[in-house]
């Protein structure tokens, strides 16, 4: 299924399509356009997923509310198959399960939750940074040899020292990293665009640990804690994404995130687990 962002498809939407074959299944083709070096990266994978559900769901006024994924086996670019059951629908809330494969390689496993919205008291003791728009900051020159999934993304780096293990630096005393971001297409930020910008940034423990490293996710959940889009961004507003990691142990990190609006509004809340291993 294609979702139309006005009166074109954009290269997103084309790159996250599915097409349903009935029965909870729908076919989508793996872009090669996210890749990282271990393959298309967990964030993309997940607004894959995330695509599927959606449309299974076949509800608008039931938005994403949550959604976990552990990855069991690397993507390739290609065809896959998303395979969804549906596991109950009550009166507010869909509860679902998503498989998906590449021929007999299982690559990951989903369980997700849409609802309406909920009266309920509400509150918010985040606070979004208090950094400059995105018009302050320069955006990156990108090297030749630059992974795909970098031209995938338009950023601005604004917190943290933008550190890899390809450009080598001094060291932070804190793994925090983040910036504006949005799809160099101008995208509106619908559920799939916020799904994989909780993936998109340079793992903040690259600024902290002077090491070769690679950081392979093991499980990704993301809350949406706004439906979505909202009517407050325009198709070319950045948003404002950060990343923490506090904690280094037994071979495996975490790394907490938010992604905010301009104007203040928590647009998802995601926490992963990644495994550390060496680079190359």
């Amino acid at each position: 299924m294609l979702f139309r962002s006005g009166a074109r498809v954009t290269p997103f939407e084309s790159e996250t399509a599915t097409s349903a074959l009935g029965d909870g299944r729908y076919s989508v083709d793996i872009s090669g356009n996210w890749s990282v070096p271990t393959g298309p990266n967990g964030g993309y994978v997940a607004a894959v997923i995330l695509r599927a559900l959606t449309a299974e769901v076949d509800d608008p006024e039931r938005s994403p509310r949550s959604l976990t994924i552990h990855y069991l086996s690397a993507a390739r670019p290609g065809p896959a198959e998303v395979r969804v059951a549906v596991e109950r629908t009550g009166r507010s809330l869909t509860s679902l399960t998503a498989r998906l494969v590449q021929g007999d390689r299982l690559i990951a496993i989903a369980t997700a939750a849409f609802s309406s919205p909920r009266s309920s008291v509400e509150f918010c003791d985040l606070t979004m940074p208090a950094i400059p728009g995105p018009e302050h900051y320069r955006a990156p020159t990108l090297p030749a040899d630059a992974l795909p999934i970098a031209r995938r993304w338009d950023t601005r780096w604004a917190i943290g020292r933008p550190r890899s293990p390809m450009n080598p630096g001094p060291t932070a005393d804190r793994a925090v990293a983040g910036g504006w971001i949005r799809l160099p297409e101008c995208q509106p930020i619908d559920a799939m665009v916020a799904a994989a910008i909780t993936d998109a940034w340079m793992p903040p423990v690259f600024s902290k640990v002077d090491a070769m490293i690679a950081v392979p996710t093991v499980d990704l959940t993301i809350h949406f804690r706004s439906a979505l889009p909202l009517a407050t961004l325009a198709a070319d507003d950045f948003v404002l994404a950060v990343f923490r990691t506090n904690v280094i142990a037994e071979g495996f990190l975490e790394e907490d995130g938010e992604v905010w609006a301009p104007d203040g509004t928590l647009i998802a809340q995601s926490r992963q687990l990644a495994v550390v291993m060496p680079f190359g």
